[in-house]
């Protein structure tokens, strides 16, 4: 008895395995074909411009935030560098004590606590301050006091500048792209709308043609 060899089969697709494609797919709406519609082609360019508009208003959008946002905080922090002015305070109450003396949470603890400090004009003032745990009544630390006395944070660092800068620059770039694609989307929408549209008018002018059939 003679036995045949198989015959070769096609692999099986792999189940949940997504859909081999070929790069070329991906540019059908640039290749000709008699399938391709004007608004194809149009959708390509705008997706095209939108691509090229990104890419360079994105770095720039990045780089004209950054270096304003920068020039202001530098300004504001040489402002409060002027007008604000380290006194002593002296504690009116014991500071809380931490649960956990010695640890690293306690290190970097800090309670609010009750203070007295002397103005810029001299005047005895009273507020609240943070402090480290533990302190006793009558313990002095430094406070940040602005031009009209009020106890207030100290002037902007140069760590605290970069970190609000880079934050203004990401919210920039983020900004373009986010509109980039909304305007994507936008154009998508109202190109498949002009779609649709276009096969309710043909199946309108075709339909009644194939109703005189049986």
């Amino acid at each position: 008895m003679s036995s045949e060899s198989p015959q070769a089969q096609p692999p099986s697709a792999v189940p949940g395995a997504a859909p081999v494609r070929h790069p070329y797919l991906l540019l059908w709406r640039w290749r000709r074909n008699p399938l391709r519609r004007p608004s194809d082609r149009l959708g390509a360019w705008v997706s095209l411009g939108l691509v090229l508009a990104v890419l360079v208003a994105a770095p720039a959008a990045m780089w004209g935030v950054g270096d304003s946002a920068y020039r202001h905080y530098r300004s504001t922090a040489e402002h409060e560098a002027r007008s604000r002015d380290h006194r002593p305070a002296v504690l009116t109450h014991d500071a809380p004590r931490h649960p956990e003396p010695g640890s690293d949470e306690a290190k970097k603890a800090r309670y609010p606590v009750p203070v007295r400090y002397t103005g810029p004009d001299g005047v005895s003032r009273t507020g609240t301050t943070e402090v480290r745990p533990g302190l006793a009544a009558d313990s002095t630390v430094l406070v940040w006091v602005d031009a009209q006395g009020r106890l207030t944070e100290p002037p902007l660092t140069a760590e605290q500048i970069r970190s609000r800068t880079m934050g203004w620059a990401i919210l920039a770039f983020l900004g373009v792209v986010l509109a980039g694609l909304a305007a994507h989307a936008a154009t998508g929408l109202v190109l498949r709308r002009r779609n649709l549209a276009g096969w309710d008018a043909a199946w309108a002018d075709t339909a009644p043609r194939w109703s005189r059939y049986p």
